[in-house]
């Protein structure tokens, strides 16, 4: 939970600095960038290590990742120095709700039992911005356990209609009938 906290605070100064120059792409990219960083096992234990010194490091973020803006390394450094990299990915994550919420987007999750081809998606989307008032983005995943129908998790609700859960509640009616 604390991790979650610091992240978010890290996440609102560095939204703050997208907010003054007007780069929130530029720093959504960097973050996804860097948040690659943790899957490098080599590079990320490197840069934790206290031998290594703060030019050497941010030598070795140049060299790793040489679109990133200094801002970007800075704040790399500053995770660093204070021996929290490790949240930075939860940064990306708070960051991107953050430009999502100021941006008006909000984002779903549909899970179906087979996937759903371009018109389904937008016409899903659709249905979606008229319920929330909001641009939606979804994102699609396949869980033939559903057997049937859709599950949808926006905005903290769920919207369950697969048929898995229907036959769940069925069996449940069905067991409560006295014999």
């Amino acid at each position: 939970m604390a991790s979650t906290a610091r992240a978010k605070r890290y996440a609102q100064a560095v939204f703050q600095i997208a907010q003054q120059s007007g780069e929130y792409d530029k720093w959504l990219s960097d973050l996804e960038t860097l948040g690659s960083l943790k899957k490098d096992n080599i590079y990320y234990k490197a840069l934790e290590d206290p031998a290594l010194t703060y030019e050497g490091k941010a030598r070795l973020l140049r060299e790793l990742f040489s679109g990133i803006s200094p801002m970007a390394v800075n704040l790399v450094s500053l995770l660093i120095e204070r021996r929290i990299l490790g949240i930075l990915p939860g940064i990306r994550q708070e960051f991107q709700g953050l430009l999502d919420a100021y941006r008006g987007i909000e984002r779903a999750t549909v899970s179906t039992a087979i996937p759903l081809d371009d018109d389904e998606r937008r016409q899903l989307e659709d249905r979606l911005e008229n319920v929330t008032g909001k641009k939606v983005a979804v994102t699609t995943t396949v869980n033939p356990a559903l057997i049937g129908g859709i599950v949808v998790r926006f905005g903290g609700k769920l919207l369950d209609g697969s048929t898995r859960s229907k036959l769940e509640a069925l069996k449940r009616e069905i067991g409560q009938i006295p014999r």
